[in-house]
Formats: C-alpha cells, sequence, structure tokens
C-alpha cells in the first residue's frame, strides 16, 4: 500500500522501509514498542533465573582445592527441577556468560548425572 498512488492512508507514509542486513535496526523490533519491551522483560527475567541457577550451585556445591564451587548434574538437576524445569537452559545460557564450566555441548538426565558443573 506504500507504493499505490491511489492509497490516502497516511499511516502508512510515516513507516519507514524495512531494514536490510548490515543495518543496525535490522532483526530488531521498533523503538519503544510492546514487542521491544516483551524482548527486554524477558532477558530479564532469564537474567534472574541464571542467577538464582548460580546460587543454588552454590549452595548445594562443594568447594575444590582450586576455591571453585562444584556440582554434579544428577544433584542440580534434582534439586533444580522443584524451581524451574528449564535446567538445561539456564545451564547453557550460564555457559555463555562465562558463569559456569561443564563438558559436553548439552546434558541428559540419566545419562549425563555425572557430570562436574563448575561455579566460575
Amino acid at each position: 500500500q506504500r507504493k499505490n498512488p491511489f492509497s490516502s492512508d497516511d499511516r502508512l507514509a510515516s513507516k519507514p522501509a524495512h531494514a536490510h542486513r548490515g543495518d543496525p535496526t535490522y532483526g530488531r523490533p521498533p523503538e519503544g514498542s510492546r514487542t521491544e519491551q516483551r524482548g527486554k522483560d524477558a532477558h530479564s527475567h532469564v537474567g534472574r533465573e541464571v542467577e538464582e541457577l548460580c546460587l543454588i550451585i552454590r549452595r548445594t556445591g562443594e568447594v575444590g582445592e582450586d576455591g571453585h564451587v562444584s556440582v554434579t548434574f544428577g544433584q542440580l538437576f534434582e534439586t533444580y527441577v522443584t524451581i524451574s524445569n528449564k535446567v538445561v537452559g539456564i545451564l547453557l545460557r550460564a555457559r555463555k556468560h562465562g558463569l559456569v564450566h561443564f563438558e559436553g555441548e548439552m546434558l541428559w538426565q540419566g545419562k549425563d548425572d555425572d557430570v562436574v558443573i563448575t561455579l566460575l
């Protein structure tokens, strides 16, 4: 409708054209939109869950010789699953931010119960 010369909808004329790759606004919601606010809210919620996970690791884990707190995935899963069913996703996010370390790409309940998770 933006290119239609017979359209009299002024709202369309004021909207910017879609961003293209390389543009800093590409793939981002418009500033001030409800979509942007929902994204910010989700980001802060996940951040709080990561903090809570780190606190639980600190509480349930044991301090090793290197001074870092460690816990097995099985023990962490049993403790944290009563709080949230997103244990693995939150662990992956914490590792992405450099807060925890564990071997492997993904952790599976039962199979990886003995994998050690270290709080950095």
